[in-house]
């Protein structure tokens, strides 16, 4: 851990040293896209190195993981978010007998820490920017992998959003522009298992949650494609973010933008008190939740630009005032029931019409009918599949055990598959 930390540390120093004579302290930094894309690797390749063992919460390599974020937010010179240091610790009491009321003698206790660190630029409201930097462990539980036991190193998911929530951390430290807002840095554990850390947060926040002003959640920010498709979740949460967040996109992006402030990320439990969220995905891919999510797999240029393209939101967010809050339709109540699945990862970027398949799990029914990633899901029997809705409401009418036709599209030539659930 030390020699990571070390070899960060020198990169900015350097950087530092070169600039000295031109800058002074405090003013916004440019860092060139060399030394930005450095930092972010040496952050990634040492959270999903196999030293942390998959950094579950509750284990010696989420400790790891969180004492080099400590390092590094003070590497940084982030203040202490907490009164006695960086780390805000909890823990969840896993109930042996799900059906007693009373704590039982073989319960399991998880004990897990977020990581805060803070800048007081003495503005009046806070704005959070959060990731999560926990991950599956051993994969025993939340895995997608059919071998045997092994690291889920988790670099996408999510070391790619830990390494830009320091970068930006970074950016805004030596910013003397910025005045309205303060900021929390917030590194959550226990995302996994149900959004732990970030749920506890918001019950024991160290500051007023009415004093928030709009939350930032990072989580699985290292794969854009080629395409530059950005998924933006929450925009819906406040009037000002839609026409910002394509005033800003001047590097190009292709943003998929969501109003829901609802989703299976932490930004979820800050937009249930009534705070503005916004979450930025890069998309789900067939190395999600298994082993084979590492570092050198990654888009280092692209979290460059994703971390440039957030930071010019803050600057631009600073010169508002407080931001309303609009409340959002939950869409995943709107989600239709299923008892059966096909087996895919669907690519939640696809913007076309139908469901366009990301990956296809061995063993499961879309693999067995011959169903390959890049596969256009069209139609289902006589139910035509327009979207992603509507591709579950088509999963909602089947049952186990029946064959149906699927239509699918592949290299622009259509195609018939027998798929038995």
């Amino acid at each position: 851990m030390k020699t990571t930390r070390y070899k960060i540390t020198s990169l900015i120093i350097s950087f530092l040293f070169i600039t000295s004579f031109a800058c002074s302290p405090r003013i916004a930094p440019t860092i060139d896209s060399v030394t930005n894309i450095s930092i972010l690797q040496s952050d990634v390749t040492y959270l999903a190195s196999d030293e942390l063992e998959g950094r579950e919460v509750g284990t010696p390599g989420e400790d790891k993981a969180a004492m080099h974020i400590v390092n590094r937010m003070q590497d940084i010179g982030l203040k202490a978010g907490m009164p006695d240091g960086y780390l805000q610790h909890f823990s969840r009491r896993i109930k042996s007998n799900p059906h007693a009321d009373e704590e039982q003698p073989d319960d399991k206790v998880i004990n897990g820490k977020n990581v805060l660190g803070m800048i007081d630029n003495g503005g009046d409201h806070y704005v959070v920017i959060g990731a999560h930097y926990d991950h599956l462990g051993y994969g025993e539980e939340g895995s997608l992998h059919a071998g045997e036991r092994t690291i889920h190193n988790g670099a996408d998911d999510n070391a790619s959003g830990v390494a830009v929530l320091l970068n930006l951390a970074y950016k805004l430290f030596n910013n003397n522009v910025i005045e309205k807002n303060n900021f929390i840095f917030i590194a959550f554990s226990g995302e996994e298992k149900g959004l732990w850390g970030s749920n506890f947060y918001v019950k024991n926040a160290t500051v007023s949650l009415s004093d928030i002003n709009f939350m930032f959640n990072m989580d699985m920010i290292g794969r854009l494609n080629q395409e530059k498709s950005l998924a933006v979740h929450g925009a819906g949460t406040t009037p000002l973010f839609k026409e910002l967040l394509e005033h800003k996109n001047t590097t190009g992006f292709n943003l998929v933008i969501s109003d829901s402030g609802v989703g299976p990320s932490d930004h979820t439990s800050f937009y249930l008190e009534d705070i503005p969220v916004l979450h930025f995905f890069t998309g789900q891919h067939e190395d999600y939740h298994k082993p084979s999510d590492t570092a050198e797999k990654l888009n280092y240029q692209g979290m460059v630009e994703i971390a440039d393209y957030l930071y010019s939101l803050i600057m631009d967010l600073d010169n508002k005032d407080k931001l309303p809050f609009t409340k959002t339709k939950d869409e995943s109540r709107d989600a239709p029931r299923f008892q059966v699945t096909l087996g895919v990862i669907p690519d939640y970027l696809y913007q076309g019409k139908g469901m366009r398949i990301d990956g296809v799990r061995d063993g499961k029914p879309a693999e067995l009918a011959g169903m390959m990633k890049g596969d256009i899901v069209v139609k289902m029997e006589d139910l035509e599949i327009v979207d992603m809705m509507s591709y579950m409401q088509g999963l909602s009418s089947f049952q186990q055990g029946q064959t149906i036709t699927v239509t699918i599209i592949r290299n622009e030539k259509e195609m018939r598959k027998a798929v038995t659930f």
